[in-house]
């Protein structure tokens, strides 16, 4: 049994790496943009990304307990990371532009995982 759940891990990994990353990214990307001058243009930003870290971080756990429902948490991972990485790259600050960068890969992988 425990290296059934341990080669589903593994072959989660890549995924579960990349939502992590986007996490981290879009908590520096918040931070970030909460300081920034032009904050009240960036609301719909903000929420974005707490949605992402937060779908992130759920896409992630479902596939390190191979839960059922995997798939179609990182379907919807997919979908809120890309609008992320679309409201990120509308700003030029660096911070912006490497999260929607993450954002990508992570809507990448996690559509390769859902399929």
């Amino acid at each position: 049994m425990s290296t059934v759940v341990n080669s589903t891990m593994q072959q989660h990994q890549t995924c579960i790496d990349a939502c992590n990353k986007c996490v981290q990214a879009c908590e520096e990307c918040l931070s970030s943009c909460l300081k920034e001058p032009d904050v009240q243009a960036r609301v719909n930003c903000i929420n974005l990304l707490r949605d992402c870290i937060d779908i992130c971080a759920l896409s992630a756990q479902f596939m390190s307990r191979n839960s059922n429902y995997a798939k179609e948490i990182c379907n919807l991972c997919a979908t809120i990371c890309d609008a992320c990485a679309t409201e990120c790259a509308k700003f030029q600050d660096t911070h912006c532009k490497q999260c929607a960068d993450e954002c990508r890969k992570c809507a990448d992988e996690c559509r390769r995982m859902a399929a």
